[in-house]
């Protein structure tokens, strides 16, 4: 179905109309967004399989294997502001190639690292380049697919990359690993990488620059705020709230975060406008969106545990034991893309979806240490049946209305509240398992053995983890109920803007 924008026929520049249609296939721009995101959400969580090789192979200790994750979530949670507005200002093509220019370099090295030291900087390196790669991509699919239908679909699809993708990672980990070595978890970005960047040469059309200069100030505090905030909840999981290492790290966060929106309001370019949050609609999905992903972070952290170490699963074993989610996640959003929202509108879908998703979280607090693999089908089902239908709706509310010079910094936010969140879940829920599994393990029922004591602790520290996830996915339908104003049914696309340009879906 083609789509000639009104926009560029009638409103840009004769020139800038030209410099935009001389490149290729939207399609294929599509294709080059959903690589790149795919990549930054499956390392994510590629690498968790890989931990225990890592740790031989480069004599991590055990508190410091955990900063091969943290390496890479701090540096991509921190700098994901700058690098979207950097898009704004330098390009959004000149800064997406940067980005994952330095990503696949970074995995490169990774790969080849002969010390600890050498991968947490790779690692960094790939945060770094995540962080002005992945709100590139968003706005560059905000621009070329034009609001309505066919953005709809396109963001079905980034969406199944986005919440797929860490399922897709553990599988990959596993195989990876198994077959081949840890090494591969890292060295598999380069051909993708390499790939994407000579086709991006190829096909992928350069936004204008927009004027303006960094916001200096609020580049560094919102980096800082944003990076010690981050930091703050990653300690909390391992060394609990009220060590003083945490509570330093929120303070400062607090502190910096505060002094951001301070200059923001003074500053005649700011790196993150704050009129983007002057649409209740955009407001409200960015909170539902952080504690979404706030819940969803329990069922694959504790999941991931439950089938290696109560069911014996290998790394491989496990990967797959997610496909179910994974299928009925990528349907259930192209159904949701192509069909749903149009039909029953966004905040009915927001609040029907997440309700699902709600419920299978609820069914996994019913598990116990004898429970099998059948009894997490039918949760796993429906946390992707009800994801896959939410996350459409959400993530179009949070760029729906935004104009073309702010589309980078909206696509930062949108990553930011994610990170955020997947940050302050796991950090909340890995407190709440502690604390429950330590007073299961007192009451030790007679005969037990040690074994026994154990998988009975996990299961109840795994109940009330998933019980208190299904509280975070509660607040956000109450929150989109409420808050979000209906929208209309989508028979036209309403709005252009003059970056966008002729599009076939």
């Amino acid at each position: 179905m083609a789509i000639d924008s009104p926009a560029v026929s009638a409103t840009a520049a004769p020139s800038t109309r030209r410099r935009l249609l001389r490149h290729g296939h939207p399609g294929l721009v599509l294709i080059l967004i959903l690589s790149c995101q795919l990549m930054v959400v499956l390392d994510a969580t590629i690498v968790n399989i890989a931990l225990p090789n890592i740790r031989t192979a480069l004599n991590f200790s055990s508190a410091s294997l955990s900063w091969v994750i943290n390496a890479y979530t701090l540096t991509f949670g921190g700098l994901l502001l700058l690098g979207a507005r950097a898009g704004d200002i330098l390009g959004r093509r000149r800064t997406f190639l940067a980005g994952i220019t330095l990503f696949t370099l970074a995995s490169l090295v990774g790969g080849f690292a002969s010390s600890s030291g050498q991968l947490l900087a790779a690692r960094a390196g790939q945060g770094v380049g995540a962080a002005l790669a992945s709100p590139s991509a968003l706005a560059l699919l905000m621009t070329m697919f034009p609001q309505g239908r066919e953005r709809t679909r396109a963001v079905g699809l980034y969406t199944a990359v986005s919440i797929g993708g860490s399922a897709v990672g553990l599988i990959a980990g596993g195989m990876l690993t198994q077959w081949v070595s840890w090494r591969w978890v890292l060295f598999v970005n380069v051909p993708i990488g390499v790939a994407v960047i000579a086709l991006s040469r190829l096909v992928l059309p350069e936004t204008p620059r927009r004027s303006g200069r960094f916001d200096l100030t609020g580049a560094l505090t919102s980096t800082i705020g944003m990076a010690t905030l981050v930091y703050g909840f990653v300690h909390a999981a391992t060394n609990g709230w009220a060590d003083t290492g945490t509570i330093a790290s929120f303070a400062v966060g607090v502190v910096f975060l505060v002094a951001f929106v301070l200059t923001e309001l003074r500053a005649s370019s700011p790196i993150t406008p704050l009129r983007l949050f002057a649409d209740r609609n955009r407001s409200t999905s960015y909170l539902a969106r952080l504690l979404l992903v706030a819940g969803m972070m329990g069922m694959f952290f504790f999941l991931t545990q439950f089938l290696q170490g109560l069911l014996g699963y290998s790394p491989l074993k496990t990967g797959f034991a997610f496909l179910p989610l994974t299928a009925m996640l990528f349907l259930s959003s192209t159904l949701s893309a192509r069909v749903l929202v149009e039909r029953f509108g966004s905040r009915a879908l927001i609040a029907g979806g997440i309700t699902l998703s709600t419920s299978g979280l609820l069914w996994l607090t019913q598990l116990s240490e004898n429970s099998n693999y059948a009894s997490l089908l039918g949760p796993l089902l429906l946390f992707g049946l009800g994801n896959g239908i939410a996350f459409v709706p959400l993530t179009t509310a949070a760029l729906d209305g935004v104009a073309p010079e702010d589309a980078g910094a909206a696509s930062g936010l949108l990553n930011a509240m994610q990170q955020i969140g997947g940050s302050l879940g796991l950090a909340v829920l890995v407190t709440v398992f502690g604390a429950a599994s330590t007073n299961a393990a007192r009451h030790v029922r007679p005969g037990e053995s040690a074994a026994q004591v154990a998988r009975h602790a996990f299961t109840v520290g795994a109940d009330r983890a998933f019980l208190v996830a299904a509280m975070f996915l509660a607040a956000t339908v109450l929150l989109t109920w409420f808050a979000i104003r209906p929208t209309t049914r989508q028979t036209t696309d309403s709005h252009v803007t003059d970056d966008t340009v002729p599009v076939e879906v």
